[in-house]
């Protein structure tokens, strides 16, 4: 997937679907969450790493658009690379795909608070660079 340098496999349960046998619209916020921590398990340790040195980074807006239907069993890969990390926030885009096809893509937006207070503070550094190195 062009522009994308990291992508994670997941296999769509039934309890994932809908009476339709098509996947239900929230599941793909939990398959956008698994690629997350996957991409940051490349990073120091992963997600709990960044919670061990004080921070948290919280979903404030998520958007997807779905393309064509999922179903129990498929495979699908979900892409995902961080852009627009300034400050306290940053982006997760996604692009989901079955094979060759483009079934849904979308993004989540985030803040980085401080993990006692809550409190908006700025993207650990290291995790910055090391970010930035890989997404060239």
């Amino acid at each position: 997937m062009d522009g994308f340098r990291f992508a994670t496999e997941i296999t769509v349960r039934f309890a994932e679907t809908d009476a339709q046998g098509i996947a239900h619209n929230a599941s793909y916020l939990v398959w956008y969450e698994v690629a997350r921590i996957a991409y940051l398990a490349r990073f120091r340790g992963g997600y709990r790493t960044i919670q061990d040195e004080g921070y948290e980074a919280l979903t404030i807006e998520s958007h997807v658009r779905y393309v064509r239907p999922i179903f129990f069993d498929d495979r699908v890969t979900v892409n995902a690379r961080v852009v627009d990390l300034r400050g306290a926030r940053f982006r997760f885009e996604y692009v989901l795909t079955r094979g060759d096809e483009t079934v849904a893509d979308g993004w989540t937006q985030h803040a980085v608070v401080d993990r006692n207070t809550l409190r908006p503070t700025r993207f650990p550094e290291w995790l910055a660079a090391e970010i930035a190195e890989v997404e060239r």
